[in-house]
């Protein structure tokens, strides 16, 4: 069996690209942005547990629910943008 996919192996070509830190600010950026709008938009934003992040007038103490919910959408957002701007060929 393991033969028999190393001999698919060589056939299939690297599309591919490494991973490398040109990306990385545009995904904590997204993050820091969405994080600063889910605090003020969220419906609910402060039931449950309050995350201990800095600067609490800026982000308006979100609940841990709220603050996995933006990273998750910034995440969405920062990884489409790179995603974006690699095929673009400006990153």
């Amino acid at each position: 069996m393991s033969s028999m996919l190393s001999v698919v192996q060589v056939t299939v070509p690297n599309t591919g690209t490494t991973w490398n830190w040109i990306g990385t600010p545009i995904i904590i950026g997204s993050c820091l942005l969405a994080l600063v709008i889910a605090g003020w938009t969220v419906r609910y934003p402060h039931v449950g547990n309050k995350m201990p992040l800095p600067f609490p007038g800026l982000f308006n103490h979100p609940s841990v629910a709220t603050f996995l919910a933006a990273m998750s959408f910034g995440h969405i957002i920062g990884v489409a943008a790179v995603l974006g701007l690699s095929n673009l060929g400006i990153i």
